[in-house]
């Protein structure tokens, strides 16, 4: 660490050296080297030899996106250390798969070998570390490179300075409150740090994308529910919910990362209940309102009662086929919405709004899809492709709409938003709780108890699913605190007449996406996939995404003119993103593909073919069965056969052994698994 330190405390440090190889990267480290004093000038062309010689005779790419080039030489009397970070990343065979950015050059003179051996090793343990590696990637001076450097001791210091790690967010206090209060203290000395890490362009990136991922849900499902609930809840509703419930969730929950929204399953449930109000005569929002605020009640008592501790119990096969059927929700709904289109062709519409729908859909989705992948490109410099990665979704949202302007001779369904603020049906905005008869009052105790089974899983599967180790989160769970805020937000909509909102797995999973800095893994196939190493977790996104929905609402004519085919393309693209890193996904392709080529994963270096093909294919018919159950009459049961997955994955156990369940059903992948892809 001591010869580290003198580097950078002298600037001994090169930052994005413009190279499209570790052979350049040498010549142009060694001739700075001269020319900063730090090597003499006559010894040059001898570095460079050795160096280079040393590359063919054994690579010294380690892994983790470092290589440690050295040479120990005659001329050279005394021993040094440089540190080079590459412009863009030069794929050199680390053993890993991660292409190499970050350069560690060791010289000396022959006897300092062994002594840079303590160097060697320190750096192999800094690598590895994923916030380390985040901090010197975005260093800009030798200050910067320091500053990682301390925080790193501090992370790893085995007498650390800051107080000792609480208890799991998911471990049972026994306290009345107790899980609620750890929550609070465990998050209560991130807030500031919330605020300040919101400050920072990627953000504003993320803000823009998830406005309008989130906005268009928030219209489609106000939409569907004003025509299931004869206009009483309807978008006004939804977007004043999302708006109203986001900003409250952004400053006051544990876990701001979650995006709050309308669902599915809670919106099948309100359409059954407005079928049983008008089937019994009985007024419906006052009914709901009653249902809300029962539901309210019983998960504020599940918050201080430490309830969510029992999911501890659903794992990450629960989590995946969860994930994965929210994923498949969007991309079955856009392209039901496309297939429509060609389908309800009449007067207005014809066969030129079908195709020119269908063409923007797919524009804005391969713009989307182009622009995230293009912080991997050779092309422009690092900040450009960075911004056009982090805007992708806002500039293909705006391109696309901006070619159906112009192609305004087309008749096309634009977003179905209101001419002006107020309610879908005129009324109040408030409920009047007595309308309802006494009965119904005590009544509502039984749906609500269905509805808080589903709020309870659905928030809890969500945050579970984005406090995924593999999203690198540092700052804390609090699945207590952020069930009772949704509790509390739920009754408040009661009593408003507003839906009902809990956490959207879609919508918080792209929002964590969005936020990440990710490094792309090559395996030995030629395969890439990417790794997160940093989320930029803060409030302002989710606050400011939600203060945007709010002012919506003054704007209703401008979104009008937003297609709502570009909206369908963004649905698109968030169901296909937030697939990626699924693994039950990953386990399907193999289903495909030739054994002999498939990737050195950890579970398929650990558990036989057939065994996890078994596997897959429980999971696969999990989820089909869930699918039926969301689509058939007894869609209001859907929160009972998701809680019915943890049964089933416990009987899971009895056909497959306990090592091949740790391995195909791991809460995360193991830290040997980047050392293994060249087999």
């Amino acid at each position: 660490m001591k010869r580290l330190k003198e580097a950078f405390d002298l600037s001994q440090v090169i930052l994005d050296l413009e190279v499209d190889d570790l052979a350049s990267a040498i010549r142009e480290s060694v001739r700075y080297m001269v020319a900063d004093g730090i090597l003499p000038e006559q010894t040059e062309d001898q570095v460079v030899s050795a160096l280079l010689q040393r590359e063919q005779d054994a690579p010294t790419a380690i892994g983790h996106a470092v290589a440690v080039p050295h040479a120990y030489l005659d001329s050279i009397e005394e021993q040094i250390v440089l540190f080079v970070r590459l412009a863009h990343p030069v794929n050199l065979g680390a053993p890993d798969g991660i292409p190499t950015q970050f350069l560690f050059f060791l010289l000396g003179p022959p006897g300092s070998a062994a002594q840079h051996l303590d160097t060697l090793a320190y750096v192999a343990r800094l690598m590895s570390d994923d916030e380390f590696r985040y901090e010197v990637g975005k260093a800009r001076a030798s200050e910067d490179l320091l500053s990682a450097l301390g925080h790193f001791t501090q992370r790893t210091s085995p007498e650390p300075s800051v107080p000792e790690k609480l208890s799991d967010g998911l471990a049972y206090t026994g306290q009345f409150c107790g899980g609620l209060r750890k929550d609070l203290l465990r998050r209560r000395p991130h807030y500031w740090s919330d605020i300040l890490d919101g400050l920072h362009a990627k953000c504003a990136g993320s803000t823009l994308f998830l406005f309008f991922a989130c906005l268009a849900p928030a219209v489609t499902f106000g939409g569907v529910m004003a025509v299931l609930t004869d206009g009483q809840i309807g978008a006004v509703e939804m977007i004043a919910a999302s708006a109203f419930c986001g900003v409250i969730f952004a400053l006051i929950s544990g876990q701001p990362l979650v995006i709050l929204g309308g669902t599915g399953p809670l919106l099948v449930f309100t359409a059954i209940l407005f079928r049983l109000c008008s089937d019994q005569g009985i007024p419906f929002l006052p009914s709901y309102a009653w249902v809300g605020l029962w539901s309210a009640g019983f998960l504020v008592i599940l918050a201080v009662t430490d309830a969510s501790c029992l999911m501890r119990y659903f794992t990450r096969f629960t989590d995946e086929i969860f994930s994965a059927l929210i994923s498949i929700i969007f991309i079955y709904e856009a392209i039901k919405s496309l297939v429509h289109i060609f389908q309800d062709l009449d007067v207005k519409k014809h066969h030129d709004t079908a195709l020119l729908s269908l063409l923007l859909a797919l524009g804005t989705f391969y713009i989307a899809m182009s622009l995230s992948r293009f912080r991997r490109s050779s092309y422009l410099r690092p900040k450009i492709r960075e911004f056009f990665a982090d805007f992708g979704p806002a500039i293909a949202l705006g391109a696309m709409t901006v070619v159906s302007v112009w192609l305004h001779e087309v008749f096309l369904d634009a977003l179905p938003a209101p001419d002006a603020f107020g309610t879908t049906s005129g009324r109040p905005w408030t409920v009047d709780l007595f309308a309802a008869p006494l009965w119904v009052r005590f009544a509502a105790i039984g749906p609500a108890l269905l509805v808080t089974v589903l709020v309870y899983l659905d928030q809890n599967i969500t945050a579970r699913i984005v406090n995924s180790p593999d999203h690198r989160l540092h700052k804390g769970e609090a699945y207590h605190l952020d069930l009772g805020v949704v509790g509390l937000l739920m009754a408040a909509c009661s009593m408003f007449g507003l839906p009902w909102l809990v956490a959207a797995t879609v919508r918080s999973l792209n929002h964590v996406r969005s936020l990440a800095t990710v490094e792309e893994v090559v395996s030995p196939t030629g395969e890439t996939r990417e790794r997160v190493i940093h989320v930029r977790e803060n409030r302002l996104t989710g606050l400011a995404i939600h203060l945007l929905i709010g002012l919506s609402l003054f704007l209703l004519p401008l979104l009008k003119t937003i297609p709502m085919a570009v909206l369908y393309g963004l649905f698109l693209f968030m169901g296909v993103v937030s697939m990626s890193g699924n693994q039950f996904f990953e386990r399907m392709s193999l289903w495909l593909k030739d054994p002999a080529l498939y990737p050195v994963t950890h579970y398929i270096r650990r558990v036989p073919r057939w065994t996890i093909h078994a596997f897959t294919l429980l999971q696969l018919v999990c989820l089909g069965v869930l699918w039926f159950v969301k689509s058939s009459a007894i869609g209001i049961l859907f929160p009972v056969f998701i809680a019915l997955l943890v049964p089933v994955r416990l009987l899971a156990g009895k056909y497959f052994s306990a090592e091949q369940l740790a391995a195909l059903d791991a809460e995360e992948e193991p830290e040997d698994e980047g050392t293994h892809w060249a087999g």
